[in-house]
């Protein structure tokens, strides 16, 4: 009867000849005799990114958690989507008096606008002030990196436009779509450049990610608007449920600003609605997409002081579970 014995090996191409050779750890060194080589640190690149997140108007369940007036939320799927980059997250909470508010900016190696509603009032003017300071920062000479979300998206647009009535109504509530990628569009500096070529591919034939909104923009009124068309590139549009193409993604031709009328943290961190993809080509696409933000918040020279960074991160609260009530979000941070 014959035996077999099975042992580990590890494969060893040769880089002075063509022949491949295999060797036991032993002969290697990989078994303690020899210390791994470990590659040094960039030290042009920051390994510990902090993404600040602007919490919305409400507790995100429209009143079912909290009450009170004065509340503000934060999803907890934006938290983990900067998470999953490689990056924490401090939480810039819109109602707080504006010199708390900008010193926290100040720790931060870029922003995320979220998806909700409140596009007026106090909500608008504190985007406005945030973005306009990004633009700043990356006119000094910081790589700023700013993701605008869904409402994020509109909201960018309308104070690029200079034009508070720019959108448009889309019928694209709770729903999955493809995307398509606009007409001799290079994908290079964009948040798909990292993107496997299959997964691209797929992308633009299969409903890969998730669309909650009313309102959007359609390629011709963006292209005609100055402030839009020369600020902007559209990376790729969609198709409503009532064959009206709208604008998906955008990148800034001088800054690193990305702007989605989809929703890249819902596929790996949102359960509430059966509509929202969970494939692994799905949950690809918000891997990617978290890993290109935090790879520009790399390139940030902010170096705060990390007591400062300490003091004020997300994980100094508690999120709330709220994916019981089987709609809306999972979890939300609420801040009173």
């Amino acid at each position: 009867m014959w035996s077999y014995i099975y042992l580990p090996f590890l494969l060893y191409i040769g880089v002075s000849n063509a022949s491949q050779s295999i060797f036991l750890p032993s002969q290697t060194g990989v078994d303690g005799s020899l210390s791994p080589v470990c590659s040094s640190p960039d030290p042009n690149l920051n390994y510990r990114p902090v993404i600040g997140i602007l919490s919305h108007p409400g507790d995100g369940a429209s009143g079912r958690l909290s009450n009170d007036t004065s509340a503000t939320y934060i999803a907890a799927s934006y938290v983990k989507f900067a998470e999953a980059g490689g990056a924490r997250v401090i939480p810039l909470i819109y109602t707080e008096p504006e010199e708390v508010l900008f010193k926290k900016l100040e720790l931060v190696n870029g922003v995320i606008f979220t998806g909700g509603w409140a596009k007026e009032g106090l909500y608008y003017d504190i985007v406005k002030k945030i973005f306009n300071k990004a633009l700043e920062r990356n006119d000094g000479g910081e790589h700023f990196p700013v993701y605008g979300i869904c409402l994020g998206f509109e909201l960018i647009s309308m104070i690029v436009s200079q034009n508070r009535d720019i959108l448009e109504n889309f019928d694209s509530e709770n729903s999955a779509s493809s995307l398509q990628f606009f007409e001799n569009v290079n994908i290079q500096g964009t948040v798909f450049q990292r993107f496997p070529p299959e997964l691209l591919t797929k992308l633009s034939t299969d409903c890969l990610t998730m669309q909650n909104h009313y309102f959007g923009i359609s390629p011709a009124r963006f292209q005609s608007n100055p402030g839009l068309s020369s600020f902007f590139e559209i990376v790729t549009t969609c198709i409503d449920g009532k064959n009206k193409t709208y604008v998906s993604t955008v990148k800034a031709t001088k800054y690193p600003i990305t702007g989605f009328q989809w929703h890249p943290e819902k596929n790996a961190f949102e359960w509430g609605s059966s509509k929202i993809p969970h494939s692994e080509d799905a949950i690809q696409v918000t891997q990617q997409a978290a890993s290109y933000l935090v790879s520009e918040a790399r390139k940030s020279k902010n170096r705060p002081n990390s007591k400062q960074v300490l003091s004020n991160l997300i994980y100094n609260y508690k999120p709330t579970y709220c994916g019981y009530a089987g709609r809306g979000y999972d979890e939300v941070y609420i801040f009173t």
